[in-house]
């Protein structure tokens, strides 16, 4: 790292940027003891300085670094017996599969319920059953199993209802479940109380009494730990006769596309999932995957990227707008010509919902912004009688993003019932405060995780629960929002972002949730061009002083400070902090660099 200086701050400057065009102090990723870790692995393995700076600054041990660089399955997933209830729940599927029950699966209406779905339908059908997927209508049923919906799943014939990224909390729709006499297990990772309700079993690594420390799995990683148990207590009791089992690792691209669009940490045992999810992957397996990405206009070698923000969003969008089960649909169908017509549907409902959401956020960004000229709430909260509650997920984002701090959108029913959607920011436990919320009276319903929760409220008890919030939350938000930080991996040039150093970013990969992409600075680059390009994109040319130059693009910064800075600047130099990434546009792979910030090297304020 060149050109770093000291600041009271955590971590060194980079190129003395203090303030950025986006108001972030540039710092060093690497700690000082990291920054030896890095040395080390580099002399023991052999490897790159860059690489191994990466490696160590996310948190890589030099005795770790060679399992680090191949994450094995075989390695690092646990026995599933180790997880609370699984046996049981193993042992109670295994006997329905034995005697050709027939099975229901209630799932989520996200990618990680319909991913958990896929792989559990496709493997019962390999075992010659014919399971029935039900994922609920997001507002008619809302989240999670329901008794109307449990009722006609029993009368159509379910003999063993599943339920997968849903079930932990359900104690109404089991208790109807078992006035049925239908038994139910539970495969799920959301996080629980004590009390559980009555079903079969319960597998869940978030349960209080599970010490198998896999509570950082999606569900779908869950449901891929359940499937390799059955799979073996299938193999002991017999039942293939002798016949080589399913090969359960053709089911890991659907692991990845669930487990990267849950945004659960890409370490341990997911990153392993994910490695190899997106090699199957590449070898087009799964038609409706295959279609999904070709509607997408994925090319390439797919990487976690295009799971997240192309494929994932188009699954979300039948679950969002549209019909909640196409996402589970596509991905279970093993005709091409069908899966083709699903992935275009989907593709379409998804321009609907940015349609959708470019109006709402509009409106939600003029409430946000009159709310901060007001009284600079800790947390935000915005809300409509004309908003799709399917949308409220992501115009929470937008204004936490826009506003560095927690935020909610609402939709509100015309009797003033609202289902909201909240995002926060690091350092704040958005789902705890929720759930007290809901303890004291202010909240018809809600839950969630420290990073995002969801609620439904009275629009009467609206300002209650701003004061609430504000109350509750104030003191951890000005902490979180002091850290206004850009960390920096290392330094480049145009001239070293090649492809042989893709290649070598890639063997630290894959990126996501818990294990960050790497952000490089390249100091004081001539833009050599730079223009707006579809919804509001910056694409501009920056060149290092040897000449060489590097395509960049900046998403929708078109009205933000560093796209600003990017269009005024044009002939001038930047310094310019980004990820990097290859471009296979017209087939011939090039490196491109994803601007994130950019400071001038003339106004440098510290």
């Amino acid at each position: 790292m060149s050109g770093p200086t000291e600041d009271s701050g955590t971590g060194r400057l980079v190129l003395g940027v203090g303030r950025s065009a986006n108001d972030n102090a540039w710092r060093e990723r690497l700690s000082a003891a990291e920054a030896l870790n890095a040395m080390t692995i580099a002399q023991r393995n052999g490897l790159p300085d860059v690489l191994a700076r990466v490696m160590a600054a996310r948190s890589v041990e030099p005795d770790h670094a060679e399992d680090f660089l191949n994450p094995s399955l075989k390695t690092l997933m646990p026995d599933p017996s180790r997880l609370v209830a699984m046996d049981p729940a193993v042992a109670r599927v295994a006997d329905a599969v034995q005697s050709g029950k027939k099975i229901a699966i209630f799932g989520d209406y996200d990618v990680d319920g319909a991913t958990s779905s896929a792989v559990l339908a496709k493997y019962l059908r390999w075992m010659g059953l014919d399971p029935v997927i039900h994922i609920p209508d997001r507002i008619i049923e809302g989240y999670g199993p329901n008794g109307p919906a449990i009722e006609a799943l029993h009368q159509d014939g379910a003999e063993l209802l599943i339920t997968v990224d849903c079930g932990s909390t359900s104690f109404e729709a089991f208790a109807v479940a078992k006035g049925l006499d239908l038994d139910v297990v539970v495969i799920d990772h959301h996080q629980v109380g004590e009390t559980l309700p009555d079903v079969v079993a319960l597998v869940n690594p978030n349960r209080q009494d599970d010490l198998s420390g896999q509570g950082h799995l999606a569900a779908v990683g869950v449901a891929f730990l359940f499937l390799v148990g059955l799979n073996r207590e299938l193999r002991n009791r017999g039942f293939f006769n002798g016949k080589p089992a399913p090969d359960l690792m053709s089911l890991l691209d659907l692991v990845a596309l669930g487990t990267v669009c849950d945004v659960v940490p890409l370490q341990g045992l997911n990153r392993a999932y994910v490695t190899r999810g997106l090699a199957v992957m590449h070898k087009r397996f799964n038609p409706g995957l295959s279609s999904l990405a070709d509607v997408a206009r994925v090319a390439g070698k797919p990487a976690s990227y295009h799971l997240g923000f192309l494929l994932g969003p188009r699954i979300n969008a039948g679950g969002r707008i549209g019909d909640a089960a196409l996402g589970a649909r596509l991905l279970t169908c093993d005709d091409p010509l069908e899966a083709r017509g699903i992935a275009e549907r989907l593709d379409q409902l998804n321009t609907d919902r940015q349609t959708m959401e470019a109006v709402m956020l509009e409106q939600a960004g003029a409430q946000a912004v009159i709310a901060m000229e007001r009284d600079t709430p800790s947390v935000l909260i915005t809300g409509s009688e004309d908003w799709h509650p399917g949308i409220v997920g992501l115009i929470a984002s937008r204004l936490k993003d826009a506003h560095r701090r927690p935020a909610f959108a609402i939709a509100y029913d015309s009797s003033g019932k609202g289902t909201g959607s909240g995002r926060s920011i690091q350092g704040v436990d958005l789902g705890k405060a929720v759930r007290k919320a809901v303890d004291l009276g202010l909240l018809e319903k809600g839950g969630g995780h420290a990073m995002a929760a969801g609620l439904t409220v009275l629009r009467e008890k609206s300002d209650e629960l701003s004061a609430f919030f504000e109350e509750t939350l104030r003191d951890d938000v000005e902490v979180a929002g002091s850290f206004r930080d850009l960390k920096i991996d290392a330094a480049l040039t145009a001239t070293g972002a090649n492809l042989e150093l893709m290649e070598l970013l890639e063997k630290a990969g894959p990126y996501g949730a818990g294990h960050s992409e790497p952000v490089f600075a390249f100091p004081a680059h001539r833009v050599k061009f730079a223009d707006v390009v579809g919804k509001g994109h910056v694409r501009a040319s920056i060149s290092a002083p040897d000449g060489t130059a590097i395509k960049a693009i900046s998403f929708k910064a078109e009205d933000k400070p560093h796209g600003k800075m990017l269009l005024a600047s044009r002939g001038s130099t930047l310094h310019v902090a980004g990820t990097l990434s290859i471009d296979t546009w017209q087939g011939s792979p090039k490196v491109q660099l994803r601007i994130l910030d950019v400071a001038d090297p003339q106004k440098i304020r510290r």
